[in-house]
This record gives C-alpha cells, sequence and structure tokens, in this order.
C-alpha cells in the first residue's frame, strides 16, 4: 500500500525561511531552534476558507469607468496621528503598527478608538493578550468610556470573524496578531503560518466589508516586526512606534503607507493618562538645554513637512585601545565614521586616536543628511574644546571631499528657527544666495567644511 507524502515544511518563526527539512540552525539569520514545521495548505483549501469573507462579482473594468471620491477620512480626534496616517484613516484600510514591549501602541489605540467611537460610531478592541477586564482597568486610566467602544477578549479567528460580521464596526483593532490563531492549522499561535492566515483572513474581511482595521504587531530584537515579510506587503500602511524607555517622548512614523507621505511623524509624550500630542516638538527637545558647552550644537532637520529642530551632542576623549570607538545614537554610526573622516583630512584635527560618542538629545533618531554640518561641527567642538554659541543653528549636508551640498526646504527651516529665538544659521552657500534678503534671522553661507572653525567662538 503506497503511503501519502506529508505535506509540511519547516519555517523559521525568526525570518520566515522555509525548509524541507529541519535544521538545528536557521542558514538565513543564524538563529538556533527557531525551525518548526507547519502544514502546506493546498490551493482548493485556501480558496474554500477565503470564499466566505472575500467580495464576490468583481469584473474587470476600464479604469476610466471606476468612480472615485474624496470621501472624507474618519479621523481619530488625534492630530498627530492623523498626520502620520495622512489626513485620518481610509474607510477600509489595514494598517499595521509596531514596536517595543510597553512602548505605548496599545494606549495609542484605544484613544484612538475612543475618539472615533464619539463621532462615527461603534468600534471594537479585541484584545488577545488582555481579559476584557484588565482592558476595562487600562481604559479608566485613559478616561476611555465610550458606549460605542465594544470591547471583545479572544484569539480564536473563526469566533473574532464571526463577531466583526455581526458587529460590523467602523474601526477594529487586533491586538496583537501574534496571539490569534485559527482552527485549520495545527501550529501554535504567533507561527509564521498563524500569522500569515490570521492576517490574510482579517485583510480580505476588511476589503470586503470596508472595515479599517488596526493590526498590532510584536517586534524583534533588531526592531523590524516579527513574523513573515510579505505581511507587511500585504496591509496599506505600515507605522512604527519609537521612542525610548528612558525619555518620555514617543514617535510614531510610517514607512509605508498607500494613502498618504511615508516622511511625516507624530510625536507624543506619555504621561499618567496615557499619551499627549506634542504640538511643537522643537521647542520640547531644546528644553533645558545648557549654553556654551563644548560638542553642543543644535540643527534643523525636516520630517516631512514638519520643521524640527534638535541638539547634537558630542564628546571627543583620548582612547588607549587599539581602535577607537565611533559610537551614535539618533544618527547612523556608519555616516558620524564618515564625517570623522572628513574632518579629520580637511581640517587636521587628530581623531584617530579619539573616541567619538555622538547623541541626538530627546531620543529622536534622524536620517537626513542635512544634518551632517551640525555633527561636524559637533565633533570638532568638541574635540577643540570651544563651545559654540547657542544661538546659531546649522544645516547642511557634507560630501567626501569636504564640500557643503545645498539642501531643500530652507526658508521653513529658517522660519522654525526664528520662532524659537535663533539669530544666525549657517548653510550651504549656494542655499544663502537663493533666500539672501528674505531669511527672518542673520545667515552664514559655508561651501566647505574647513569654514566651520570661523564658527567656534
Amino acid at each position: 500500500m503506497r503511503m501519502e507524502k506529508r505535506k509540511t515544511y519547516f519555517a523559521c518563526q525568526a525570518c520566515g525561511y522555509q525548509s524541507s527539512k529541519w535544521m538545528g540552525r536557521c542558514p538565513n539569520c543564524n538563529e538556533w531552534n527557531t525551525l518548526v514545521e507547519e502544514k502546506i495548505i493546498s490551493g482548493g483549501d485556501y480558496h474554500h476558507r477565503l470564499v466566505g469573507i472575500r467580495s464576490e462579482g468583481e469584473i474587470p473594468q476600464p479604469i476610466s469607468e471606476v468612480t472615485s471620491s474624496e470621501e472624507s477620512r474618519i479621523k481619530t480626534g488625534i492630530g498627530e496621528f492623523d498626520r502620520v496616517l495622512g489626513g485620518g484613516i481610509v474607510l477600509g484600510s489595514v494598517v499595521l503598527i509596531g514596536g517595543d514591549p510597553g512602548i505605548g501602541k496599545s494606549t495609542l489605540l484605544l484613544q484612538a478608538l475612543h475618539g472615533i467611537a464619539a463621532t462615527d460610531g461603534k468600534v471594537l478592541y479585541i484584545s488577545g493578550e488582555e481579559s476584557a477586564r484588565q482592558t476595562k482597568m487600562r481604559a479608566e486610566r485613559l478616561s476611555v468610556c465610550s458606549p460605542q467602544l465594544f470591547v471583545l477578549a479572544e484569539n480564536s479567528l473563526e469566533r473574532i470573524i464571526k463577531e466583526i460580521q455581526g458587529l460590523n464596526p467602523r474601526v477594529v483593532v487586533i491586538d496583537s496578531i501574534q496571539t490569534m490563531y485559527t482552527l485549520e492549522l495545527q501550529s501554535a499561535p504567533g507561527s509564521i503560518g498563524q500569522v500569515r492566515e490570521s492576517s490574510a483572513k482579517l485583510i480580505m474581511l476588511s476589503k470586503s466589508r470596508e472595515i479599517s482595521s488596526f493590526i498590532i504587531g510584536h517586534v524583534t530584537k533588531e526592531g523590524a516586526i516579527a513574523g513573515p515579510r510579505v505581511l507587511e506587503h500585504m496591509v496599506d500602511t505600515v507605522l512604527y512606534f519609537e521612542g525610548d524607555r528612558g525619555h518620555p517622548y514617543r514617535i510614531l512614523r510610517a514607512v509605508k503607507n498607500r494613502f498618504g507621505s511615508t516622511n511625516e511623524i507624530g510625536v507624543f509624550e506619555m504621561k499618567d493618562f496615557g499619551l499627549s500630542e506634542v504640538s511643537n516638538p522643537s521647542e520640547v527637545f531644546l528644553t533645558r538645554r545648557l549654553a556654551d558647552v563644548p560638542g553642543a550644537v543644535v540643527v534643523a532637520c525636516m520630517e516631512g513637512s514638519r520643521p524640527l529642530l534638535v541638539e547634537i551632542q558630542a564628546l571627543v576623549s583620548t582612547t588607549n585601545l587599539g581602535v577607537p570607538r565611533r559610537t551614535s545614537i539618533g544618527v547612523d554610526h556608519h555616516r558620524v565614521s564618515m564625517l570623522a573622516a572628513v574632518l579629520e583630512r580637511n581640517l587636521k584635527i587628530p581623531l584617530y586616536n579619539k573616541d567619538i560618542f555622538l547623541n541626538v538629545a530627546g531620543g529622536v533618531k534622524i536620517e537626513e543628511p542635512a544634518v551632517d554640518l551640525g555633527v561636524v561641527v559637533a565633533i570638532a567642538s568638541s574635540a577643540l574644546n570651544k563651545p559654540v554659541d547657542a544661538k546659531k543653528v546649522f544645516i547642511g549636508e557634507v560630501g567626501l571631499t569636504g564640500e557643503v551640498r545645498g539642501i531643500s526646504q530652507v526658508d521653513i527651516r529658517l522660519k522654525e528657527a526664528s520662532k524659537l529665538g535663533f539669530t544666525t544659521c549657517i548653510l550651504p552657500e549656494v542655499n544663502r544666495e537663493r533666500v539672501k534678503g528674505t531669511s527672518p534671522i542673520e545667515l552664514y553661507g559655508v561651501s566647505s567644511v574647513s569654514g566651520v572653525l570661523k564658527v567656534l567662538s
């Protein structure tokens, strides 16, 4: 009698790598004991599982005949949240939000549901990690008590889909996707197969019934959302909630958004009663700043359409180690090493035997190259023990040959700097010529890093 082959494979629970046989170490991410056996789903079975929740009767039609409307988005009542989403929640969209444990993901979404329930009807919060009583205790602390906000403590995907179809809410929150499971798979909740199947069904349900959904995902130790990478491709928007446990401020950042910009950020402050919006983050990040301190400079960067002024702090100290350390928080450490080499080559400042520690005050992460000039000045200021005038702000990109390149949106940065009391801006010469005569503050143009020594007092 012929034996039927087992339709299974082994999937890495850390990165999603698949193998036909078990291995102790994943060849893709090098993690040990992460490969778990999972069942292969045939095409017929998969269609049978999804036919009850997907839309039927769709036929191809010319795009010119597809009707579209500028439908108003659902407002959460949290301006910073709506900004990151592109102006509000799009009907039927699916948003994946990740972040470190305890950063405030559940708190943010519970407060957002409270605002939606007050104006747009029924909303549903599904918790797979807390009981309804525990969710109620947290809601009381956040002053969330809308009768239109429904709570369901459930892990079974089949029951969740049934309750969503019966209640038909405007917005649904899944907290979290790693705790959900479907009875059609034998693997444990949180496995690659369970996360993928649960997400696929929830996304199809949202699209077919035009229910906006938020899916909370756990993150790995590298900071990426746990589970298969394809999950980020399936959803409409991917948000990351960032922050340092030692700082009360949190930053909500979009890395994917089909209905808005991916450059916008939302800034929040964690308080006893929940998350509070920070309408002017530049002023907050520059509070309690010490004046005339070597190694501290202020830079003007852009996060989407919002100018942001932050303080960069550098500490340069002699080391007895053979290889000096280059440590940075908030700025890419590879770029810091490159700028240190440019500084040493062009200004002849010996850094080969110096440790360099760089930090962006307030726990902000900056990826824009327009802060290069500020990083260079901060390192030079600390190395030479010469403070920088506290009323000066720096913007400009630095190239490998030491040239200072022009940047965009200079007018907006200058207005923000002027509003916060800064009197002088050191910027690329090409930008100074363009905005000369219209700037609200004094401008000092530089074309190379050799001119930065002149701004040190």
